[in-house]
C-alpha cells in the first residue's frame, strides 16, 4: 500500500491536482480581486508543474 501512495506522489497529475485543491481552499476566504489573484497564481503554478515534469516517467 505504501508503494502505491509513493507512486501516486511521483505523478505530475497528483501535483497539479493538489495545487488546484489548495487554490480552491484559498478562494473561500477572499473575494473580488484577491480571489482573481489566487486563481492566477494557482494556474501559473499548475502550468509550471506541467512544463517542468514529464508526462510519463522513463524507466
Amino acid at each position: 500500500m505504501k508503494e502505491f501512495f509513493l507512486a501516486r506522489l511521483r505523478e505530475p497529475s497528483t501535483w497539479r491536482a493538489s495545487i488546484w485543491v489548495l487554490t480552491s481552499f484559498g478562494l473561500v476566504a477572499f473575494k473580488g480581486e484577491q480571489a482573481e489573484s489566487i486563481i492566477a497564481l494557482g494556474m501559473a503554478l499548475s502550468g509550471a508543474v506541467g512544463v517542468v515534469t514529464p508526462d510519463k516517467l522513463s524507466k
